[in-house]
């Protein structure tokens, strides 16, 4: 794919700005694919499994950039999260009528699993609940999980929360989210 720009975008001057998040959600997409989360964290290798593992990771990136006054830059992830689920639910056969009711379910979704992250990753409100909690009801849905499966789950997570908040904005942008 070239790098250059395409004859309307030079024409008009104009890009999109949510493609400059375009690596910082690859890399969300990326680590939410990977085997560990599985397998050892026994996260279901569902559609709903890999959507609910997905949006873990990404609560954690769109906290850490509002802390950095990246406000913009969330919602220009968001909205690459919501063209890229919109193409999946398109690719599932889902139709035009009804892809707007899943995007708002998920959207929801999102919502609620970044204030019951945010609240158990920074301790707000005074009343945090435990991140096990919080994965055991998001993440897990509920269902009866091993305690070794949501300790891996939450020591990854953790450790990528601690990692994020060393991390500048920029070296978040472009995909370091390890």
């Amino acid at each position: 794919m070239s790098a250059s720009p395409s004859f309307l975008q030079r024409l008009f001057g104009r890009t999109d700005p949510k493609e400059g998040l375009r690596p910082l959600y690859n890399a969300v997409i990326r680590e939410g694919r990977q085997p560990h989360w599985y397998v050892e964290g026994a996260v279901p290798d569902t559609l709903d499994g890999r959507f609910d593992m997905i949006v873990a990771i990404l609560a954690q990136v769109l906290i850490r950039l509002e802390q950095q006054n990246g406000a913009q830059d969330s919602v220009w992830l968001t909205e690459l999260f919501v063209d890229d689920m919109d193409g999946q639910l398109r690719q599932e056969g889902i139709g035009d009528v009804v892809v707007g009711k899943h995007i708002g379910r998920m959207m929801s979704a999102l919502g609620g699993r970044i204030s019951a992250y945010r609240a158990a990753l920074t301790g707000e409100a005074g009343l945090a609940p435990d991140l096990a909690d919080a994965l055991r009801r998001n993440l897990y849905r509920g269902a009866a999980v091993d305690d070794g499966a949501i300790n891996h789950v939450e020591g990854a997570l953790r450790a990528r929360w601690t990692r994020l908040g060393c991390v500048s904005r920029d070296a978040m942008l472009t995909g370091d989210i390890g």
